[in-house]
């Protein structure tokens, strides 16, 4: 028996006209013509040509994305304002690009500003595109990057830009500690411009091209009468070593889409989740008997700490942040055992490894964002103290100092603290000891905890006896070897808990690597409140 088809219509139509085949050539023409007709609007909407020596917007993105990733959004958008000749201009994507890809193989969200488009101008339709992107970012719980190249606000458009200026800012600040947000400065950024990217996580800075400034040279020169160059008033070098307001120098912008990359590779892609763990080569019960021979005889000398660094982490590779800035202290990232950490450490190299108020800003900076994205915190401690001085007052050290202590206390990430050497006064309290929440503070043999070198301890303890004495400098020799066989030693801090072992210098990273595979898994709760209010 023949089955009836019960799916079959009632009444047979005849198909809409976009969909009819030519008879004589059995094609779709209309169909034809309409992706025609997008190809061509597409090709409008690509943007302007590559600058002399410098890739274009979509160059760069191609670049820095996994090949054959990157999906375009919102590409026919255009301006809607018909002033000064505007009407005129049909600027299709309205001189940004925005869309998804991928790098690592992990979803990342972008942006990029086309100079050859009215100089990459900020207007209303090109501010709703990057927060588009940056709202779907945050749906997606994935990073995004804006890669900027643009002259600030469309005059033309008016309010209309400063207000689309005003709702990036919204969101850079609403996604703070939600997603990772990173900028790169490759060609202009002026004005009003430049907060967004103040705003963001890190500041990548391209040489030479990549420029960063409130009001151009033109304005200083009018204003103060100083002549000043667009380099040396906001390029690459001046913020990557004075101001601080730059994250990464970039040799170029192939360096710098390499630089992201390698930064997206430690990083977790959001707040609920963890940095990716990466297959471990190296291994994690390694011991390293050139430690044993790093620290000079000396005390008062210096040595390199990055040489630490690179003896306990993974395959010696560590990821620094704000390199030449502040560089009494380093901040950076590093794997152990393929596990992502974020380092902050003394550097007794520049200043003793003293603290001053940039140093204290850029540590306090580096804490908060590994606390906010589930990084933790290795703290590797030679530190004097304070930076003394007028100039250190006057510039706020006790509100800048503050900030680290702040960060470390705010921190729940696992924190693991090493005393290699000096830990004096409070400034060993503001390296994540104990009384700061670290969950495991370890001290090598050489560990001197107190609350001053013996030299100044013994000057104010024994003041009126060394005034009395006629032998003043054998007297004080034997107060300082007192003090120091008591206070200059890990063991004093140990017997009152305040360091949890003593260990030989060989086994720091087999012991990081146990505390860190032993916190995996912690949690802390802390009391409720809308936020704190942090010295800023």
């Amino acid at each position: 028996m023949q089955r009836s088809n019960d799916y079959a219509p009632v009444h047979k139509q005849s198909d809409p006209p976009c969909f009819r085949k030519s008879k004589t050539e059995g094609k779709w023409p209309e169909v034809e013509e309409a992706l025609r007709k997008l190809t061509e609007v597409q090709q409008k909407a690509m943007g302007g040509k590559s600058k002399p020596g410098k890739r274009n917007p979509r160059e760069t993105i191609e670049a820095l994305l996994d090949p054959g990733t990157f999906v375009e959004v919102n590409m026919f958008a255009r301006h809607r304002c018909t002033d000064f000749g505007l009407d005129k201009k049909e600027l299709l994507g309205d001189g940004v690009i925005t869309g998804y890809g991928e790098v690592h193989g992990r979803k990342v969200f972008l942006y990029a500003q086309d100079f050859s488009v009215m100089g990459g101008s900020l207007g209303a339709a090109h501010a709703k595109k990057i927060c588009n992107i940056m709202d779907l970012a945050a749906k997606a719980g994935a990073p995004v990057i804006g890669l900027l190249d643009s002259g600030g606000a469309r005059i033309q458009e008016g309010t209309d830009s400063l207000g689309g200026y005003g709702d990036i800012f919204f969101r850079n600040v609403r996604l703070s500690g939600v997603i990772p947000q990173i900028t790169a400065i490759m060609g202009i950024c002026a004005g009003g411009a430049v907060y967004s990217p103040a705003l963001t996580d890190f500041i990548f800075q391209v040489n030479d091209s990549g420029l960063m400034f409130i009001t151009g040279p033109d304005v200083v020169a009018e204003v103060t009468g100083q002549e000043i160059s667009k380099e040396e008033l906001g390029g690459a070098h001046i913020h990557t070593k004075i101001t601080g307001n730059a994250d990464f120098f970039s040799e170029n912008d192939q360096h710098c889409v390499e630089q992201i990359r390698l930064l997206l590779g430690y990083i977790s892609p959001n707040c609920k989740s963890k940095a990716p763990r990466a297959q471990c080569t190296d291994d994690p019960n390694r011991k390293d008997e050139t430690l044993l021979g790093i620290l000079p005889q000396n005390t008062r000398r210096g040595f390199d700490m990055h040489k630490i660094i690179n003896l306990i982490v993974d395959d010696r590779r560590f990821f620094e942040v704000k390199a030449n800035f502040a560089r009494n202290i380093i901040c950076g990232f590093a794997r152990m055992d393929g596990r992502t950490v974020g380092i902050v450490a003394n550097q007794p190299l520049v200043y003793n490894g003293v603290l001053d108020c940039d140093s204290s800003d850029k540590a306090a900076r580096f804490i908060r964002f590994c606390d906010a994205f589930n990084i933790p915190l290795l703290t590797l401690v030679d530190i004097p103290g304070y930076m003394p001085g007028v100039k250190e007052e006057y510039k706020g050290i006790i509100r800048h100092g503050s900030k680290m202590l702040y960060a470390y206390s705010e921190a729940t990430v696992p924190k693991i603290t090493v005393i290699i050497r000096k830990a004096y006064g409070g400034a060993y309290v503001a390296m994540c000891s104990k009384h700061l929440g670290a969950d495991l503070v370890l001290a090598w043999p050489s560990a001197e905890v107190a609350v001053m070198g013996p030299e100044g301890a013994v000057n104010i303890i024994y003041r009126k006896e060394l005034e009395a004495a006629e032998n003043r400098d054998q007297v004080k020799q034997e107060k300082v070897q007192e003090y120091r066989d008591k206070f200059a030693n890990p063991y004093d801090a140990a017997f009152r808990q305040h360091i949890d072992d003593v260990i030989d210098p060989r086994d720091t990273r087999p012991r990081i690597i146990g505390a860190l595979k032993m916190l995996e898994d912690k949690e802390e709760f802390t009391p409720w409140k809308r936020h704190g209010n942090m010295p800023v």
